[in-house]
């Protein structure tokens, strides 16, 4: 077991299998030493726990919980393609989308479930640049969705 993978378990949780793609795209493709991911849903065991508005049908704080679970599923889309987790030289971007009610303004805070778990995980390494963006609905009816971008070290 990677490092990584040794530090999300001491954390109590497990690294997923990737969530297998709902159209025409893979879930993470490397160029160069960059993995970028596809969009991650919060899927679990292959269902989304809940779904819905932030602000409306879901509260912020299971918004920024299912955030953790999107992180979670993009390091599953990262090891799918490097094989070994502990490759991850820095995350270098995060990119979160929040289904949000027309008044719902803590998108950031929702985001920060993301950028938290990979600074858990990672430590320094997961310090990351960040965009956190309201959106009218996201695929599945999802309150959440993130996509990351690593910087591998050498093979």
């Amino acid at each position: 077991m990677s490092a990584v993978e040794s530090r999300i378990a001491e954390l109590g949780l497990t690294l997923p299998e990737v969530v297998p793609p709902l159209a025409a795209y893979q879930p993470a493709v490397q160029s160069g030493p960059y993995v970028y991911t596809s969009g991650q849903l919060p899927m679990v065991n292959g269902k989304l726990p809940v779904t819905g508005k932030v602000g409306a049908e879901v509260t912020a704080e299971e918004a920024k919980e299912l955030a953790r679970t999107c992180a979670l599923n993009a390091l599953a889309a990262v090891k799918s393609v490097t094989g070994d987790l502990d490759r991850i030289a820095r995350v270098v971007k995060v990119v979160g989308f929040v289904a949000s009610a027309s008044d719902f303004t803590g998108q950031p805070g929702v985001v920060n479930g993301a950028s938290e778990l990979l600074g858990e995980v990672l430590g320094d390494k997961g310090v990351h640049a960040r965009s956190a963006v309201g959106v009218a609905v996201l695929p599945l009816d999802a309150p959440v969705e993130v996509e990351i971008q690593v910087e591998l070290t050498q093979a």
